[in-house]
């Protein structure tokens, strides 16, 4: 897959050739370079899943690193992690993998699973640059691309620079993270398509980013505005007149399963568990979604 030929759609090259860079970028979430037959997979897809997308998965059904936002389930999903993919081998025709690697305190099976379940994918995370300046409590990786191969540096704690960032947070932040970056995603983003394989390299494999984030100063909980309240319904609206809801609902997910622990697809689904016959690992099912994890 030539990454420069599946970066934009029509869509967005004619609003890029207007100057209309937001919207572009917003559309993008709409561009999903397979046909219609293909079967889709999104990993870490949270609580605004891509339209295109045919079977989700996430590693929590709610949690602070997505801000609480509730795990949408309106098509087949799951619940199991990133880096113990609870699929068969190239189940998938594409998966899409939408800032959700930068969570990932093991990327390299994070990506090698990937590519295990998938014949070809996209991975879209903040761009390294923007991750070291404006870093994320709940980011663990800065990524970019160089040389068309993804390149990630793990992280040794939330903040690897804290006098840059005082710097950036003192001088430029306002300008920066208020105009700079949302007048040019493209640039403050990596995204990256691939084929077969990932080339990829984690630049310090020896650092460990299984640290715990900070502590949350406050626990309020926000209110939500009209305008958000207008927005959620809008999505879900277009999730409804999009997504492929017909071929969704017949999608057999046991078929698609396997044990993440033995890799068995010898699994036993009942209404309150999915039983593993190779193991005998029990795996809950929690309103009406296999919660298929190992626990550490």
């Amino acid at each position: 897959m030539n990454n420069k030929l599946q970066e934009h759609s029509r869509l967005m090259r004619a609003l890029l050739a207007m100057g209309k860079v937001r919207l572009a970028w917003a559309c993008r979430r709409l561009h999903c370079p397979v046909p219609a037959s293909a079967l889709v997979l999104e990993v870490g897809s949270g609580g605004s899943p891509y339209f295109r997308a045919n079977v989700l998965i996430d590693a929590y059904a709610e949690t602070r690193e997505r801000h609480w936002a509730p795990f949408i389930t309106d098509r087949p999903s799951v619940l199991g992690m990133g880096e113990a993919l609870p699929f068969r081998d190239k189940s998938f025709d594409f998966v899409i993998a939408s800032h959700v690697l930068e969570h990932s305190s093991d990327p390299e099976n994070f990506l090698r699973e990937l590519q295990r379940v998938a014949k070809a994918g996209y991975i879209e995370t903040p761009d390294a640059f923007m991750e070291r300046i404006n870093p994320y409590w709940d980011h663990r990786s800065e990524v970019t691309v160089r040389d068309g191969v993804l390149e990630v540096r793990k992280k040794s704690s939330w903040c690897p620079d804290p006098d840059l960032v005082e710097l950036y947070e003192e001088r430029a932040k306002g300008l920066i993270a208020g105009s700079v970056i949302p007048s040019n995603p493209f640039t403050f983003h990596t995204r990256f398509y691939w084929t077969d394989q990932i080339p990829f390299r984690v630049v310090n494999p020896e650092v460990d980013a299984s640290w715990a984030p900070p502590e949350m100063t406050h626990t309020t909980q926000l209110q939500v505005s009209l305008r958000a309240k207008l927005g959620r319904w809008g999505l879900s609206t277009a999730r409804a007149l999009l997504s492929q809801r017909q071929r969704n609902s017949k999608i057999q997910l046991m078929d698609l399963l396997q044990c993440p622990a033995c890799k068995s697809t010898e699994l036993k689904h009942g209404d309150s568990a999915v039983d593993c016959i190779g193991c005998g690992k029990q795996y809950d099912v929690i309103a009406g979604v296999p919660r298929m994890s190992v626990e550490p």
